[in-house]
């Protein structure tokens, strides 16, 4: 299938897809990153105009006001995007603390609430000294639902720091290697469970693997024991492949000079798309701005489809992606407007 590039409003675009005979279910990946209701508009400079003056600037696109019709505005691209997903598929919706629990609520409706898997904390920007009533904003969160249990998942790790080693692997031995013990059983009780060098596991919990495992631990030095005689596995740091990203993150804030005004850091994208996506996948994203999703689908390998109705934000993807002059990124790219 050629990348897709789609000027018109999104859900024109997604009934586009739907009735195309290939596209139902076949999408593995959609991140988007809606309109937050904010009740402005917001000019090239990535700040907010009121209405009164936005016409004195380029404006990209007018925000939604927070009501019923916004609601059903999200709610309506949901159910035809639900469509569009495999079942293999995610969606990461993009928003933020005002509208957050309400999209939640209409994500439960349309994808299913044991769904749900993670409500992102992204920290945005660094702290602000605005004089209002309330604490400082410098988060938004990103809503992650699968459309099933079979979920592509490539569980996404990042490197420790040296405080993460020293913290987590406070044990040195005799050749300088930095390592931790863990228990070898866990709570729970199984049948027929048989003792390992003459122990049974305390009461109500098993070993977490079968002897001869635990023997062959053993026998490569991998067992510490303890001088009350209680063995735990050794593990240690040079051989983890990092530590498990957690549902707070503090390293993809917006770009400083973003050519587009909600544009959203690439190596967060970059991690989405390789977490939730495979080499042969296509990744949406029918809010596509400046093209942010589209890039990191195709440094990874995968087939991408962008919708937009605004001509800023095509003509930047187009500038984004090379679509005139041809690149890696768009050799087999088809641009079509509703």
């Amino acid at each position: 299938m050629k990348n897709l590039l789609i000027k018109a409003d999104n859900l024109d675009g997604l009934r586009y897809l739907l009735n195309k005979k290939d596209m139902r279910g076949k999408i593995d990946l959609v991140y988007i990153d809606p309109p937050f209701a904010t009740n402005s508009d917001l000019n090239l400079t990535g700040k907010s105009t009121t209405k009164r003056n936005s016409n004195k600037s380029l404006v990209a696109y007018a925000k939604k006001a927070l009501s019923s019709d916004f609601v059903e505005f999200i709610r309506e691209r949901l159910v035809l995007i639900r469509e569009l997903l495999s079942d293999r598929g995610s969606i990461y919706l993009h928003t933020d603390s005002k509208t957050g629990h309400y999209l939640r609520i209409v994500m439960d409706e349309v994808f299913g609430i044991d769904n749900f898997r993670n409500d992102i904390t992204r920290v945005k920007c660094n702290p602000k000294n605005f004089k209002r009533i309330g604490y400082g904003n410098i988060k938004d969160m990103i809503l992650f639902y699968t459309k099933s249990d079979n979920a592509i998942w490539h569980e996404p790790k990042i490197p420790y720091s040296d405080e993460d080693i020293k913290k987590l692997f406070p044990k040195i031995d005799k050749r300088g290697r930095r390592y931790t013990t863990m228990p070898i059983h866990a709570p729970g009780k199984v049948k027929n469970t048989k003792p390992f060098h003459g122990m049974m596991p305390p009461a109500g919990r098993h070993w977490r693997t079968d002897i001869e495992t635990m023997e062959k631990w053993n026998r490569d030095g991998l067992i510490e024991w303890s001088q009350n005689g209680i063995p735990r596995k050794i593990v240690f740091a040079d051989g983890r492949e990092g530590k498990r990203i957690q549902d707070i993150w503090t390293e993809f804030k917006d770009p400083l000079y973003p050519e587009y005004p909600t544009e959203k850091d690439l190596n967060m994208i970059d991690l989405i798309v390789r977490t939730s996506s495979e080499k042969d996948s296509i990744v949406l994203d029918c809010f596509c701005g400046s093209g942010t999703t589209l890039e990191a689908a195709a440094k990874n390998g995968r087939t991408w489809i962008g919708i937009d109705n605004s001509d800023l934000a095509i003509d930047l993807t187009k500038k984004r992606m090379q679509i005139d002059g041809g690149s890696f990124f768009c050799d087999d790219a088809e641009c079509i407007e509703l």
